[in-house]
């Protein structure tokens, strides 16, 4: 098959990097034009791993494990095995003198939202990025880091963070990385059960909140920060044993130092020791429940991720800089993809180069984010749902102030983008053909869309994705009568990420693309009692709404599968016992990662999520019920509601819990009471949340809600409908522990906390 992609061009990247990189040399590389509708790419047999053959096991909980490589025989899947260590030595070759990265560290401290100019960022060339790498993984050895050990790495995401994880990889020592929002008991896990013999942290909060636990961390040596200059210069413990405490710029010093003698050759042969299949790092999944499960990630599976992005993104890399803004976390698979891993792909393998610029660490909780995509202005750009959603509202807030000829142009310019967009929507009908665009489309790009993308920050953004959570229709066909199409991926941590992805010009609305070539994708009915036991299921005729026999579990294989879920011997044979058994349930005999999601995939092969298997509404008649879907509904009809969520399994029927837009409401964090944006126009008398929980007016605009969601397309049964539902006092958020640090909704937790509300809404 021909799939665009970025792996020749008229200003190709060095013969050396291409040939070290093993990039396939049968993908046509032509990207498509912007009003063509592409067909979604199938791999054929000979561009998949061939799992006939059976090898060494797909997984395993140690550390140490090397995965066999399955290389296609054709396409992004039979690239040559490489560690990420040489992709990254490749960018620098390519790219040396390049901007890599940028943060803003003025002496004097920030102290206005508003972006400096590029002058006063501080900033590393790819050069010195891998130089500073080196030096960091020259101090990590000297600090007592053996191979298979780790090092851990805490805080907002800077360019310390990306310098500590490939230092760590340097030396065969996978980096584990923390969410900044992680309680203290998480940390000590997240340290202890990687055997982080290292960690990097962000500043003496973090440092001071260490200190209280240090003694919970028998085996950790070191803590640099790299915020600012530690206070201390070590810890005690009880036991007498002492942690050393530097800061960023000591640990620099350290590895120049040691450079200059014979722990280079140590070094190098650290390096040497590290192979694709090689565990490349830990990321622990921000579970919904219990102790996180730390994801082995090889090398291997970070390249062909880059790799297969590269493909599918024609537009990224053609030449000159490319830009993107790291404000998602890094210690999620999509943030460390993203902001780590393709960057230094890119710019190893395409003409251009990418640099790095990092958002401040309040950007998101002070709303301030767009004063960085403002100044960045990022070619590539992917945003969590709840990202979308926030801009969103603030557009219509200010589309909602406009008055006269202005308002007039805006309405007409919109209706002409969402024309366009609709019939960019893959179908049957619009496969394989140019569209036309609607009559005066380019004066309202100019009038309309130009402006409003420009106050984004996103004028100049040649791709733009999102992942991670659902997100509604609504949002991408309000960015998309902008001239903005978000594209949706679909994928795990279990998977490195990226398992199913859509482009510019193979995309439809509420499905979240096709296979990532490369990979097999597919929808099993599996046996409860033995996940071997499974059936493939008929692709859906009508993709839009399958039938319940044209849906199952989707499983997929290729080379992004993990290397296991990690096991710690020294947690004992229970553990490890119980280790093995989660590996068992996620990956069968024939290699496929069990995803715990429902969904199909159509004719198209365009693949549809219908509900997670683990979220699933079984009521007290047995009927399965998809709550998502019906929560989505509901947010549609009523703009004033941040979050819905349905409840009813083992119940006789379902009822619903919401919460309102509120002022200081971020995903993080939960906000107060004052209401803001849409939800100031319910009932113009009332302000506050705890006003409208019973207030008629507000009580009418959910039922409406609910009731048109009741009689949707989102609602297949009478089973499904919600009969009754509660107003809570403020939103969810990670700080209030109802999302996960990727905003995932822990429905447990929201109905562990709010039990007695709950329960009121089945007294009767």
């Amino acid at each position: 098959m021909a799939l665009t992609g970025n792996f020749a061009n008229d200003d190709p990247a060095s013969p050396e990097s291409v040939k070290m990189l093993g990039l396939p040399s049968d993908v046509d590389t032509k990207p498509l034009p912007s009003n063509y509708v592409a067909a979604a790419p199938v791999s054929s047999a000979a561009e998949l791993p061939n799992y006939r053959v059976k090898s060494s096991p797909h997984v395993s909980y140690e550390k140490s494990f090397v995965k066999d490589i399955r290389v296609a025989q054709g396409g992004v899947a039979s690239r040559k095995p490489t560690t990420f260590l040489q992709v990254l030595r490749a960018a620098a070759k390519k790219a040396g003198d390049k901007l890599a990265l940028a943060v803003e560290r003025p002496d004097g401290g920030l102290t206005s939202p508003d972006a400096l100019p590029l002058e006063e960022w501080t900033k590393w060339t790819w050069t010195e990025y891998m130089q500073d790498a080196e030096r960091a993984a020259a101090a990590f050895l000297d600090l007592g880091t053996e191979r298979h050990d780790s090092v851990g790495v805490w805080g907002f995401n800077a360019p310390e963070w990306h310098l500590s994880c490939v230092g760590a990889m340097l030396i065969g020592s996978p980096p584990a990385g923390i969410y900044p929002t992680d309680t203290p008991d998480q940390v000590v896990y997240k340290l202890d059960h990687s055997n982080s013999k290292v960690v990097v942290l962000e500043d003496e909060a973090k440092l001071t909140k260490l200190s209280k636990v240090v003694d919970k961390l028998p085996l950790l040596k070191g803590i640099v920060m790299y915020g600012a200059k530690p206070s201390k210069t070590e810890l005690k413990r009880a036991d007498g044993t002492k942690v050393q405490v530097l800061a960023w710029s000591d640990l620099m010093a350290k590895g120049t130092g040691l450079l200059a003698g014979p722990t280079k050759q140590k070094l190098q042969a650290r390096e040497k020791s590290v192979e694709p299949g090689s565990c490349a790092v830990l990321v622990y999944t921000s579970g919904t429940t219990g102790n996180p499960k730390a994801v082995m990630t090889s090398h291997d599976n970070l390249c062909y991720e880059a790799s297969g992005t590269a493909a599918h993104t024609p537009e990224i890399g053609a030449g000159g800089q490319e830009r993107l803004i790291s404000y998602l976390p890094l210690s999620h698979v999509a943030g460390f993809l993203l902001d780590v891993v393709i960057p230094a792909y890119f710019t190893a393998s395409c003409p251009g180069h990418f640099s790095v610029f990092f958002a401040r660490a309040n950007d998101l909780k002070d709303g301030t984010i767009g004063k960085r995509l403002q100044f960045i202005k990022p070619t590539f750009f992917f945003g969590v749902p709840r990202v979308y959603e926030k801009m969103q509202e603030k557009m219509m807030a200010v589309g909602a102030s406009k008055k006269g000829l202005i308002k007039k142009i805006a309405t007409w310019g919109k209706g002409r983008g969402l024309i366009a967009a609709q019939k960019g929507q893959l179908t049957e009908e619009t496969v394989n053909t140019h569209i036309s665009m609607p009559w005066f489309y380019g004066l309202a790009k100019k009038l309309v869309f130009s402006k409003v993308l420009g106050a984004l920050g996103l004028e100049e953004c040649k791709m733009c994705y999102t992942g991670a959570a659902p997100i509604s229709v609504d949002t991408l066909q309000y960015f998309g009568q902008l001239g903005l199409q978000i594209n949706e991926v679909y994928g795990m941590s279990e998977s490195s990420g990226v398992t199913t992805i859509s482009t510019n010009q193979a995309h439809r609305w509420g499905s979240c693309g096709f296979a990532f070539h490369g990979t097999e994708v597919k929808a099993f009915n599996v046996s409860e009692k033995n996940l071997n036991d499974k059936t493939e299921v008929p692709n859906a005729a009508n993709g839009t709404a399958p039938t319940e026999a044209e849906q199952g579990e989707l499983c997929f294989r290729g080379r992004g599968i993990m290397n296991g879920y990690l096991g710690n011997p020294r947690y004992g044979g229970q553990h490890l016992k119980e280790i093995e058994q989660k590996n068992y349930e996620a990956v069968d005999a024939d290699g496929y990662m069990h995803s715990g999601d429902k969904g199909c995939v159509d004719k198209l092969g365009l693949v549809r999520i219908t509900g997670r298997y683990k979220e699933l509404i079984i009521g007290a008649g047995g009927e399965n019920i998809a709550p998502v879907p019906i929560e989505d509904e509901i947010k549609k009809n009523a703009p004033a509601i941040s979050n819905a969520m349905m409840v009813g399994d083992k119940r006789k029927y379902n009822t619903c819990v919401v919460t309102l837009k509120a002022k200081g409401a971020t995903g993080e964090l939960a906000g107060g009471d004052e209401l803001t944006g849409p939800a100031l126009l319910v009932n113009p008398a009332v302000t506050l949340v705890s006003q409208a929980m019973n207030d008629p007016v507000w009580l009418k605009y959910v039922e409406d809600a609910i009731r048109a969601a009741n009689t949707s397309a989102a609602c297949p049964s009478n089973a499904a409908k919600i009969q009754k539902f509660k107003i809570l006092p403020r939103d969810f958020s990670v700080e209030t522990d109802e999302f996960t640090p990727t905003l995932k909704l822990k429905r447990s937790v929201v109905c562990k906390l709010n039990s007695k509300i709950i329960e009121e809404m089945y007294k009767d």
